[in-house]
This record gives C-alpha cells, structure tokens and sequence, in this order.
C-alpha cells in the first residue's frame, strides 16, 4: 500500500513539474515547436496510461482472483476468514459460507467476502503429529 502512494505522489509531483516548464516554456518568446499546443494534452494521455498500468489493472486482477476464489469453494475446504478464523466448509449457500472451527466444531456462518483464503491440503496440520520417537527430540530432551 504504502509503494503504490510513493508511485502516486512521484507521478503527481512530475505531473506538476511539466506543468512549471510548461508555463515557464510559454513565459519565454521561443517559437512553438515539438507537439506545439497538444503538448501538455500527450503529457495526460501518457500520465492516464500509466496510472491505469500501474494502479487499477493489478487491482481488477486482484478482485478478479479473490471472487474466483470464493465461488470455487465446496464443502471441505479449509479456509481462513479476513477475521483470522480457520476452518472447514461445511454449507455454502448464495452469499454465506458455514464452517467448522476449533476442537469443539464450533460452526460459524459468515459473507462469501469475508473469505480471505482457501488453505493447501499439504500446508495444513492437523496438530495431532507428535514426536515420540527419542531420535526425534533435541539432545538435550533425551
């Protein structure tokens, strides 16, 4: 977030930059040259172009990903909610999603878009793999 404001404020202080040449360009008597009056008309095309490349087509891609991610969800996928909450899918319906959270199966039912993202099968533990073997513990342990 914090990159796209720096790019923001660069852009927008070159933007105002032209502009000061400009003006200063036409305060002098030089003859018109180059793109003549459609100069500064090329500079906001251009500075249009680049915000559009650099701001709002990664951010369609982004939502475009994240509703994808959503309706693709089915019943047994692991999921962590933009509250922090993990479970399993247990119902979906239009817009609500009901999972299974915790050792006690707590089911809470939350909004599609409150799923921020689907866990891997093989990143996921289930806690219940514990070293009992003595090879296993740290030397000190033994």
């Amino acid at each position: 977030m914090k990159s796209n404001l720096k790019r923001i404020a660069m852009t927008v202080g070159a933007f105002a930059g032209l502009f000061s040449i400009q003006s200063f360009a036409e305060s002098t008597a030089a003859p018109a040259g180059g793109f003549g009056a459609y100069g500064p008309l090329i500079w906001m095309v251009l500075l249009l172009g680049l915000f559009y490349f650099m701001l709002i087509r990664p951010q369609k891609k982004r939502e475009k990903a994240e509703r994808e991610l959503r309706n693709s969800l089915q019943n047994g996928d692991k999921i962590i909610t933009i509250g922090g909450f993990t479970g399993r899918v247990i119902n979906i319906r239009d817009d609500e999603v009901t999972f299974e959270t915790g050792a006690a199966r707590t089911r809470l039912t939350v909004k599609k878009w409150a799923i921020q993202t689907r866990e891997e099968a093989s990143s996921v533990s289930s806690g219940d793999e514990l070293r009992t073997k003595s090879e296993d513990l740290p030397e000190e342990n033994k």
